[in-house]
């Protein structure tokens, strides 16, 4: 334990003692509470919604009026305006998502600043996500604040069809969240049952053999109002972007809430899900992408490097879950959050591993096969108490949750490097059809993860202006992994960790708040090194300084962050054994943000974002330290701008379009592999009139050739194709 974790421990329980000895009864003392003062009414929101489209206030769990999000819950887990929460957060709404016509989440995020989504391309299986210079894919997607948790390819994948808004919080979230990167998070809201009627089809296709069909229904289930449904679907068949792969997807999203009165709100959320496709993952050479091959040559960006009688992904999860809220009182609210996420997958494909000849023209290939199935029970109890104590006002938030994660991993692989039996393939003349010996396992385990964590988070209103923010976290972790193959190789590891999170932002008349956060976090990491030592968890502190600024009379939100986050515990290369690694690395980003989301007049919508930092590993082996991790850009930028015409003869038509840029990054260990920086361009035209609503757009217009990344020299991945859509939807 380190130096800075007791003084916040011991904050935080001060936090907690000052709402029992103050409590209910100071409530009564004074008129003046934090709901008017540092969250103007939030929190009361229940599980029914607006409609789209409807003019209802804002709450953080309903649509997003526009582009500009004005209340989040998930840096807080209470109903809090943007503009008063100390850490950076940005909000992308439905309306965002079907004006950029977003097919992926990661898609979704490409405008959002700090965030570098499809880090290995376009892939069809699930959403890559870096924060901040540190990979979220794992364990920082989460579902209506409950996480995702995947690993041992056993991963889920959310359809933004099926999101109300989408919110990125950055930096570490522990406090709250407990195991979750330290980079930040994504937390996808779902869409829930509307208050009002809702029918929505839409149709459309394009590129690469596209066709698909979605609705979105809902509105009250009876005559009473206690009770409201929605059903959201979304049926797509499509080739992928390498040849003879499909990208299919089945989903549907039933849903329904019971309100028995104006104090209880009782909303089930499920989801069923079934994704097949190939070509998966195209591990290709650094050389013959980013730059020439010996023979002169690059590799089609089409070129299934697997073969379409092996290659086959398939995909079948669902979610049941639950979102319980009682007001107790005009101070108390408790909250019951659950859901079980099941996962089953099948993934049979060759890998590409380099060339296996001088011309570099044949492409050296391994067999490859995984069937892993996991599922997922989490479970989030909270109170919430909203008073004044008779000389500042609280929302004191307490909790317990509860994880159990349970996989079973297999993995299988043709022998490699030595002997490979997979014919290799020609990038000029492929031929398909050529077997090889069945993978052999190299990988049976079950694992089970257990955690349960306790929580206690107050929101101070010190002044009208002034918010201090206070949190703290204890959580106990099991992690227990059962090697099938070589039972002694099989471990069990428990831990504890306290994560806490200090705050404070003031809020000037103007419009402008100035923040400044610090907070720690702990990420549990399966495995063993090559004692057969289990890793430990890894862990992060971050300290934030920023500024938010929503100028009065303005539908506008400006923000700017600079950050310093440190990363300990960091898997490293084994210098001794390639394939074995030390838990002694220590990683370090350093930068800025800025973003502007904004409705500058009516029908002008502009997204832009900026970031930048330097990420280095300062702790290490002669391998890496002092480098920068491999594939992992430290500049980008981009900009988007919609307009519709608001009035006169061409009401309703509109058109947009934005720009990307991306920085270089590093294709080896060593630093002396560039993959270079790249730049795209997006498009969009619609119209709109009595209810329907027609669109095309195009991503990378220009159909940009470029590197997305490298992993390694033998594992380059190219970046999305020109995409165009079009499509034809229709609301009553």
């Amino acid at each position: 334990m380190t130096g800075h974790r007791p003084s916040l421990h011991r904050l935080a329980l001060a936090g907690v003692s000052l709402m029992v000895l103050t409590g209910a009864a100071a409530a009564q003392q004074s008129g003046v509470t934090l709901e008017t003062l540092s969250v103007e009414g939030a929190g009361r929101s229940g599980g029914v919604v607006a409609a789209p489209g409807a003019r209802a206030p804002e709450t953080a769990r309903g649509p997003v009026d526009g582009y500009v999000a004005t209340r989040s819950a998930t840096a807080t887990k209470t109903d809090t305006p943007i503009i008063r929460t100390p850490q950076s957060i940005s909000v992308i709404g439905a309306q965002q998502i079907e004006a950029q016509r977003s097919q992926t989440v990661a898609e979704a995020l490409r405008y959002t600043p700090g965030v570098y989504a499809n880090q290995f391309g376009p892939d069809t299986r699930l959403d890559w996500f870096l924060i901040r210079g540190f990979s979220a894919t794992e364990t920082g997607l989460f579902r209506d604040g409950l996480q995702l948790f995947q690993t041992a390819f056993a991963n889920f994948r959310i359809d933004p069809f099926g999101a109300e808004r989408i919110e990125v919080l950055r930096g570490p979230a522990a406090t709250l969240f407990g195991g979750s990167p330290v980079g930040g998070l994504i937390n996808i809201v779902s869409k829930r049952p509307t208050a009002e009627p809702l029918h929505y089809l839409e149709l459309g296709g394009g590129s690469f053999n596209q066709r698909y069909a979605a609705f979105d229904l809902g509105g009250p289930a009876d005559d009473s109002g206690h009770w409201f449904y929605r059903l959201t679907g979304r049926l797509q068949n499509s080739d992928a972007q390498v040849r003879f792969a499909p990208e299919d997807r089945y989903y549907i999203a039933p849903s329904f809430t019971y309100k028995p009165d104006g104090a209880t709100t009782f909303t089930v959320l499920t989801s069923f899900q079934r994704d097949e496709t190939g070509g998966a993952g195209q591990f290709l050479p650094y050389s013959g992408t980013v730059r020439p091959n010996a023979s002169g040559l690059r590799i089609d960006r089409r070129l299934n490097a697997s073969d379409p009688l092996v290659d086959r992904y398939t995909r079948n999860q669902a979610n049941l879950g639950y979102e319980f809220e009682h007001h107790v009182d005009d101070v108390w609210t408790v909250r019951q959050n659950f859901r079980y996420s099941f996962t089953e997958v099948r993934d049979s494909r060759y890998v590409g591993n380099g060339y296996a000849n001088a011309a570099e023209t044949e492409l050296a290939r391994y067999g490859f096969l995984t069937t892993p199935h996991a599922g997922l029970f989490a479970v989030d109890n909270q109170a919430e108490a909203r008073f004044n104590d008779g000389y500042f006002g609280h929302t004191v938030l307490m909790g317990v949750d509860y994880k159990r994660y349970s996989l079973s991993d297999n993995q299988a692989s043709t022998p490699f490097p030595a002997n490979v039996p997979v014919p290799s393939l020609n990038i000029l003349s492929p031929r398909y059809g050529q077997f090889s010996s069945m993978p052999v396992p190299y990988r049976v385990l079950n694992q089970q993860l257990q955690q349960i964590g306790l929580y206690a988070q107050d929101q101070v209103a010190l002044t009208e202006r002034l918010t201090f923010l206070i949190g703290g976290r204890q959580d106990f972790v099991t992690n227990t992994i059962q090697d099938k193959r070589v039972l002694a190789n099989s471990t069990n590891q428990d831990e504890s960790a306290f994560t806490g999170r200090l705050g404070l932002i003031y809020n000037f008349d103007n419009g402008l708040a100035p923040y400044v956060t610090y907070g720690t976090s702990f990420n549990p990491t399966a495995g063993a090194d090559a004692n057969n030592q289990p890793f430990k968890s890894d862990r992060g502190e971050q300290i934030e300084v920023g500024a938010k600024f929503q100028p009065l009379g303005w539908n506008t939100l400006f923000t700017v962050a600079a950050f310093d986050l440190v990363r300990s515990n960091v898997l490293t290369p084994n210098p001794a054994n390639i394939f074995t690694s030390l838990q002694i690395g220590s990683v370090r980003s350093r930068g800025f943000e800025a973003s502007a989301v904004a409705n500058l007049a009516e029908g002008l919508n502009l997204v832009a974002s900026y970031t930048i930092y330097g990420l280095r590993t300062i702790e290490g082996t002669n391998l890496d330290l002092g480098k920068v991790p491999v594939g992992i850009p430290e500049t980008f930028a981009s900009l988007w701008a919609d307009y519709t015409i608001p009035t006169g003869d061409f009401k309703g038509f509109g058109f947009g379009g934005g720009v990307n840029y991306v920085g270089r990054s590093f294709a080896d260990v060593a630093n002396t592999l560039t993959v270079p920086e790249y730049v795209t361009f997006d498009a969009a035209v619609h119209y709109e009139r009595d209810g329907w609503r027609a669109a095309v757009n195009v991503q990378n217009a220009g159909d940009k050739r470029f590197v997305a990344s490298c992993s390694s020299v033998n594992a380059c991945f190219y970046g999305t194709q020109r995409r165009i859509i079009a499509s034809l939807g229709y609301k009553w």
